[in-house]
């Protein structure tokens, strides 16, 4: 009876060392991801707040793009909710999931320029809970996973316990970072800094109203040219394909509603390795998997491809891709040079965008955890 009891012992260690050697196999192996959950306060009083967001989303982004962490650029997913909106529902404690994580960066912005402002009440904790609930957080515990709640109003507002809410967090290895809009110390007293320290985070402060500094480059227009350049080597495919493609361009235009330079800076993340469309566009998709070209459904290609036949499509899929990495090598050339003229006029002046610099700093500062370099 020993024997069988020692050697049931000894199959089930081996079973377990192999589980275990698997599972850190797969972690290993598996891509780091950057996870960014952003929960803004859509409040009557918060239009300056979405307008920051929507202005300096594509520079948050082009900072990410340089990080490194095992000699590879960390994948990057956003995440959107909103809060403290009368139009939302209340049984849900005026919360609405804008959008689940995703690296698809048009639909960012496209439901950032979706947000709306309305006056409400704001529940930190149970927007924090939630996002904790529904999104999808994974169990990769190489991941960066950060919260950035901004908002103006005490903490503490909810049945929900900030602090529960965020212990909930830590548990999934998830950093809180509070940004108060407004004056540091009313922040302080509103709790904010202290949901920031508990959460294992930043607290930061902005002035939300204050108007956003662009500077503008001698390299600017040359980049416009280019990002025109690089929208025609789109190629959309599949039910959606087309939808998105279109989806593109609107956020081009949403961009050019704000600045000239904002559309600079969505240029520079479109040349980036986290500006990936693998879902509707077949050169990033046939650069991830094998395309079967004579599965495609010819009418949902762009109607110059329509008539071609398989290799004739392959044969020009690839001729696009050579044209973007060309195009996108010259647009980060010129972001090298650019960004070079823009530290020189920040120097010369104290003037620094609000959210942006805030979030990029904290970002950089958790980053160095997880063995991310710049």
């Amino acid at each position: 009876m020993k024997t069988y009891i020692l050697k049931a012992l000894f199959i089930f260690t081996i079973l377990i060392t192999k589980i275990g050697y698997s599972t850190n196999s797969e972690n290993k192996t598996k891509k780091q991801t950057t996870k960014v959950a952003l929960l803004l306060d859509t409040s009557s009083s918060m239009s300056g707040l979405i307008n920051q967001a929507k202005a300096q989303l594509w520079e948050i982004i082009n900072e990410l793009s340089h990080a490194k962490c095992n000699g590879e650029t960390p994948k990057l997913e956003i995440a959107l909710y909103e809060y403290g909106n009368d139009k939302l529902s209340s049984s849900e404690g005026y919360i609405r999931q804008a959008l689940q994580f995703t690296s698809n960066l048009d639909d960012v912005s496209e439901h950032l320029f979706s947000l709306t402002t309305n006056g409400g009440s704001e529940f930190c904790g149970q927007v924090i809970q939630t996002s904790i609930n529904e999104l999808e957080w994974g169990g990769n515990n190489s991941d960066l996973k950060m919260i950035f709640i901004a908002g103006n109003e005490p903490f503490t507002q909810g049945k929900l316990n900030y602090k529960d809410a965020i212990t909930n967090a830590k548990e999934k290895d998830i950093t809180v970072n509070t940004i108060f809009c407004g004056d540091y110390n009313q922040g302080v007293s509103g709790m904010w800094q202290d949901g920031a320290v508990y959460g294992g985070g930043d607290y930061m402060t902005i002035n939300h109203n204050k108007n956003i500094v662009h500077i503008v480059t001698p390299y600017d227009s040359n980049i416009l040219i280019l990002n025109k350049k690089l929208n025609k080597t789109y190629i959309h495919y599949g039910n959606s394909g087309h939808s998105k493609y279109s989806n593109q361009a609107k956020q081009d235009a949403n961009a050019a509603t704000l600045d000239e330079v904002v559309i600079v800076k969505r240029a520079i993340s479109k040349s980036s390795k986290l500006y990936k469309n693998t879902e509707w566009d077949l050169v990033d998709a046939s650069e991830e998997k094998e395309i079967d070209y004579n599965t495609l459904k010819k009418k949902q290609l762009p109607k110059n491809l329509q008539t071609k036949s398989s290799k004739e499509i392959k044969k020009y899929v690839d001729a696009k891709r050579k044209e973007r990495i060309e195009i996108q090598g010259k647009i980060q050339e010129l972001n090298k040079k650019r960004k070079q003229y823009v530290t020189k006029k920040q120097k010369e002046s104290s003037n620094k965008n609000e959210l942006e610099s805030v979030m990029i700093k904290a970002i950089k500062k958790q980053a160095r955890k997880k063995k991310y370099s710049w």
